[in-house]
């Protein structure tokens, strides 16, 4: 049977990124994107959905990343979505989602204006 991963995700930078080096030398940069959405409940009353994911960007578009990306950000993120799981210290299961992104695309962050 076929399979598909990919998503798509645009948002803006809740803080800096993380730049790290694995042990055989990669570059591995994280940060987190929110992205908002705003609906109509049935009643009329307005709300706002805000989702935070996890992303992940290896070699040198992580560095790229981590060089000029900051707080606030815009970023249109292409990627495929990753589960991981561990194990805490004190034994229990504990697993995240993260997006790890194949590009980046930088784009005006909350307050700039171009």
């Amino acid at each position: 049977m076929a399979s598909f991963n990919k998503v798509i995700f645009m948002g803006n930078l809740t803080r800096d990124p993380e730049l790290r080096y694995t042990s055989g030398g990669a570059a591995v940069c994280n940060f987190t994107v929110a992205s908002n959405r705003t609906y109509t409940t049935k009643d009329g009353e307005r709300k706002d959905d805000t989702c935070f994911m996890r992303i992940t960007v290896w070699s040198k578009q992580g560095e790229n990343c981590a060089q000029y990306l900051t707080k606030g950000r815009g970023v249109l993120i292409e990627g495929r979505r990753e589960t991981r799981t561990w194990e805490t210290d004190d034994g229990q299961k504990r697993s995240a989602v993260d997006i790890v992104a194949d590009s980046v695309q930088f784009l005006p962050g909350r307050g700039d204006s171009g």
